[in-house]
């Protein structure tokens, strides 16, 4: 056992609800968030709307509390939430089937629908639209594109997902596509094709954050330099901490100060417990011994459940989310921590405990005072870092030329 993982374990095992026990400092949390404003970077209510209802959100009151999905207003004001990035996101299995575009459409169209069903959403386009927002007691809502296959290789699809108010678009989902590789596939383009370097300028000029989430490292590592604006990582944590692809390597950590970018750290127990790929790895192990000696595909579940409850998942904690901060800073610097839970179902099953809808910010934030933060780098954290960026990359997007005949 090495040293800083004994450092983890006394780091981490007292503080299983400190800031449950301290009202004050939840208090003070609250009142830094709705300031900032708090701006979380990934939520997936459309897409379980789409999974679940097809779509179809007649009879949906988000003005009331909705504990099967993973937003509603209540809670996202107890939350302290003042804007949020709503993901279009559909299926890499689309790519299949060209139907990834005709998806991401149907995904747009449920994000304006929930937006113009209750009065304290209001769409929004520009940092300028968040702070006024926000001032104005309504939450700002964003878009964000989850996945490059949506554009099916299309320039022309990327700028149109800019007009319908996409203002981020992560490279890749969990598979490749023909331009970028993924962090969870095998590694087929060493990183960005030419043609995936002339996706990234494309939404320098056109004025969108290219998100870094769900990419390999070399392909981080192609986009910042190609990348004349601040990157994103809308949902990712650090890779020193939890060891799964989809974090952030400390060398790109490094690369962040002088790109301007910001990690949105996020809140699913897979990228946020150290233990969680040790976990997948005996599973996977114990799954296969089942598949060797039964024949029956239904003692083979039979028998990885009965090995599920003996070797419960790893959890994680709020402690350990504010570690991977803590590891960010460390790195990269204060200026370049933001959040993005990526809540995308009902959350006691996928969510570190303590962090499982989107009303439990606040406790994020109150331990992260117990740590000493300063209520200036809460702000910073909470939506300040974002809005910096943005302004950087909408500032890049101005002075980037336009080809003739366009606007």
């Amino acid at each position: 056992m090495t040293r800083g993982f004994l450092v983890f374990l006394v780091l981490a095992a007292p503080l299983g609800g400190a800031q449950e026990r301290d009202p004050a400092l939840v208090a003070r949390a609250r009142a830094i968030l709705e300031k900032a404003p708090l701006i979380d970077t990934h939520n997936d209510l459309p897409y379980m709307l789409i999974e679940k209802k097809a779509g179809d959100i007649s009879g949906l009151d988000l003005g009331v509390p909705q504990p099967e999905w993973c937003a509603d207003i209540p809670r996202l004001r107890e939350g302290g939430v003042g804007a949020q990035y709503w993901s279009v996101y559909t299926n890499v299995a689309n790519m299949k089937t060209n139907r990834s575009l005709h998806e991401a459409l149907r995904a747009f169209d449920v994000v304006n629908r929930v937006v113009r069903s209750r009065p304290e959403l209001e769409l929004n386009r520009s940092a300028d639209d968040v702070e006024r927002i926000h001032r104005s007691g309504r939450i700002a809502s964003l878009i964000g594109v989850e996945g490059g296959h949506m554009i099916e290789g299309s320039l022309a699809v990327l700028r149109i997902f800019h007009q319908l108010g996409a203002r981020y678009m992560t490279l890749t989902h969990w598979d490749n596509v023909d331009w970028a590789d993924s962090a969870t596939d095998r590694t087929e383009h060493d990183g960005l094709t030419e043609f995936g370097e002339s996706v990234v300028r494309e939404m320098n000029r056109l004025g969108m954050f290219v998100d870094l989430s769900h990419v390999s490292a070399d392909t981080m590592r192609d986009a910042l330099r190609v990348s004349r604006a601040p990157v994103i990582f809308s949902h990712s944590n650090a890779r020193a901490l939890a060891p799964h692809p989809r974090n952030v390597p400390d060398d790109v950590l490094r690369l962040l100060p002088q790109n301007g970018g910001v990690v949105h750290v996020n809140f699913i127990k897979g990228f946020v417990s150290p233990a969680e790929p040790e976990w997948q790895k005996q599973r996977l192990a114990a799954r296969e011994d089942l598949r060797a000696r039964l024949d029956e595909q239904k003692a083979v579940d039979d028998g990885l459940a009965a090995w599920d409850g003996a070797n419960p998942r790893p959890g994680g904690t709020i402690a350990e989310v504010a570690l991977h901060i803590d590891h960010i800073r460390k790195v990269a610097g204060i200026d370049h921590i933001g959040i993005g839970a990526d809540f995308f179902d009902a959350g006691t099953t996928s969510m570190v405990p303590g962090l499982t809808n989107v009303s439990r910010y606040p406790y994020l934030f109150a331990e992260l005072l117990r740590r000493g933060y300063s209520e200036e780098d809460l702000s910073k954290i909470a939506g300040r870092n974002h809005l910096r960026a943005m302004r950087r990359m909408e500032q890049a997007a101005e002075e980037t030329p336009r080809p003739p005949g366009s606007r």
